[in-house]
């Protein structure tokens, strides 16, 4: 079943010939691949054999000659991208580090594509590092699907990165990125990256994956197990098999990926959210600190939290799973490393949880748009850890703040266009997806307002779901939402690394009059926003709007309402009818920007004295 299906091409055409287009990037169509796929375990060898009928749809204009699919588990081998790659960066991620040249030959990953038809045609397959080429007999034209088959067999590495048997917690089995997966193809052709450990792009279909593992395993993943009365393991009610295979059988539908790990001393619980999906917890009986006993109902508050202020969750299931390296989304589940004390499970799960919304659902291309996925999960699991720890609710994303910050004055801060496999260093990488990210939504509300902010993410999320949204258009839902244009805030904070930072120059208090001069020191032009304080405790709010903005947020009562600042001028001067000595001028006291230098920030000047102040080199 489809939800959201690809807009007819006979009907898009002309509407984008009437220039009634859908979107500044989202073509109107998307590709289509649905699997069904039968996997044998050999558990002991950490090997597996699998055979895939993929129906492939082609819903773009253009005809297709031959499909790519990705091959995730070559990246474990010696020599790979993903080992090159993290031998030469000046900050390796630790988990990898040198371990793949080091891996023994049994411990390497690999898949062996060894038969492939189209129709009942044979096809070639060629395989290059983590990305292997399927000829097709004849073109697919536009509007057309074709039926692909594969057979592979497989070894699952040791445990480095995301997949892989025997975490460092001793979970056996975490298949992710574990099949052939066919490449994302749209308006901007193949998306075929050499996998080397960083974001993904993927195509919705539905997937009918039947796993024959050795009894003792219990399974958890993508999907909903349509036969638990043959599984036992708390699943069913029958007993669990002692010996022999037990066929796990999972569906999941409208989903860009599926995701599974097995261990046997899985323990399986359950818990309905009010309003939502049924939640399942998996992991090792013997746990660390309990947490995984408290952690059901925070998870279940975090899926009713992120439901309502991003949008519905739309499928009948999501599980959390012991497995991995840490925390990995995926479609309907998510493996987390399990031995956490329980504000530290809480924090990943919920992260990993709520990219269910930014990634499992709007799907943008995070290797392009990192930012778009990684930030605004970021964003919204910070809004909701603060509400439920009751922690820094004046500011929840301080932690964002302050790692964003530190990379611009050290220098290192690379353009968040940039693509995710291409940033010159990891932490430049990790904190531009992240943090950046998390910014430039959170400070988004200075411009726009945060009831246009947050009444954006909603309509972002109504308008775009299933669609692969990019920049643009997420861009033009917060300027429709608060009908201000924001071309020039998303243009410097994706395709530059200039900053903010607005520094309080000069106050001068005459007799009857009160002169407050401004300073853009950082290049990156947002309103600002002056709170003043009189000696006597009266406080008096005012907005300067940017130009390019052509108009502003909405105003707090009470609160001013200067003439704007244009991003040509550096300097800026206020001046206040009456005289106010021993008043406190501060500008961004709500700390909504991520204003570089706070030190400039904030004036006191001395009580019942008419005077003038001038900052020298940061000092009165």
């Amino acid at each position: 079943m489809k939800r959201f299906p690809s807009l007819p091409l006979l009907l898009v055409l002309p509407l984008l010939a009437l220039g009634l287009s859908l979107s500044a990037q989202y073509p109107g169509w998307q590709q289509e691949a649905d699997y069904t796929m039968d996997i044998t375990m050999d558990a002991e060898p950490h090997q597996y054999s699998g055979i895939m009928e993929l129906v492939y749809t082609n819903h773009s204009p253009d005809r297709l000659d031959r499909i790519p699919f990705h091959l995730f588990f070559n990246a474990f081998q010696p020599g790979s991208m993903m080992d090159v790659r993290s031998r030469n960066i000046v900050d390796p991620d630790r988990r990898v580090g040198d371990r793949i040249v080091n891996l023994p030959e049994d411990e390497w990953g690999w898949i062996r594509v060894h038969t492939a038809r189209v129709g009942k045609t044979e096809a070639e397959f060629t395989t290059q590092g983590t990305i292997g080429w399927l000829d097709l007999p004849k073109a697919l034209a536009p509007g057309k699907k074709v039926r692909i088959h594969l057979e592979w067999d497989a070894q699952v590495p040791r445990q480095v990165r995301r997949s892989g048997w025997m975490n460092a917690q001793g979970v056996e089995f975490s298949m992710t990125q574990w099949y052939p997966k066919a490449c994302e193809y749209d308006h901007h052709g193949w998306h075929t990256n050499p996998y080397i450990g960083r974001e993904f792009h993927g195509i919705w279909g539905d997937f009918d994956v039947t796993i024959h593992m050795p009894a003792a395993y219990m399974i958890g993943g993508t999907g909903v197990l349509q036969n638990p009365e043959d599984c036992g393991h708390g699943y069913g009610e029958g007993p669990t098999p002692t010996d022999g295979m037990i066929d796990w059988h999972f569906v999941a539908e409208d989903v860009i990926d599926f995701a599974w790990a097995a261990d046997p001393d899985f323990v399986h619980k359950t818990l309905e959210v009010e309003g939502g999906p049924t939640l399942h917890f998996i992991h090792q009986a013997d746990t660390s600190y309990g947490a995984w006993e408290e952690l059901p109902a925070i998870a279940a508050r975090a899926m009713q939290y992120y439901g309502e202020h991003v949008g519905p969750y739309p499928w009948e299931q999501y599980t959390v799973i012991e497995g991995g390296d840490g925390g990995m989304e995926y479609p309907m589940c998510t493996l987390v490393r399990g031995n956490r004390n329980l504000r530290s499970l809480v924090g990943v799960t919920a992260h990993e949880m709520a990219h269910a919304w930014f990634q499992g659902l709007l799907a943008t291309n995070e290797s392009l748009h990192e930012w778009m996925d990684e930030g605004f999960t970021s964003w919204v699991e910070s809004e909701f850890l603060a509400e439920e720890f009751n922690e820094s609710r004046d500011q929840p994303h301080y932690w964002a703040y302050g790692g964003y910050l530190n990379l611009v004055r050290d220098g290192g801060e690379e353009p968040l266009s940039t693509h995710a496999d291409h940033y010159v260093t990891n932490r430049a990488y990790g904190t531009g997806a992240y943090s950046k990210g998390e910014v430039l939504l959170n400070q988004l509300a200075a411009v726009i307002g945060q009831e246009a902010r947050d009444a954006g993410i909603r309509r972002y999320y109504d308008e775009w779901a299933f669609k692969h949204p990019g920049p643009i258009d997420f861009k033009r839902v917060m300027e429709r939402e608060s009908g201000l244009e924001l071309d020039t805030y998303f243009q410097y904070m994706l395709n530059s690394t200039h900053h903010v930072d607005v520094a309080i120059t000069a106050v001068r208090v005459t007799e009857d009059s009160t002169f407050i001069d401004l300073e853009r020191m950082g290049k990156l032009p947002l309103p600002v926003d002056l709170h003043i304080t009189a000696a006597d405790g009266q406080v008096m709010d005012h907005h300067i709007p940017q130009v390019v903005t052509q108009g502003h947020r909405p105003l707090a009562k009470g609160e001013a309402l200067l003439p704007v600042w244009p991003w040509t001028h550096p300097t800026y001067t206020v001046a206040l009818a009456g005289s106010m000595p021993g008043c406190t001028v501060e500008v961004d006291a709500a700390k909504w920007t991520a204003d570089a230098d706070r030190s400039n920030n904030r004036v006191e000047l001395s009580s019942g004295v008419l005077q003038e102040w001038r900052r020298e080199g940061g000092n009165r």
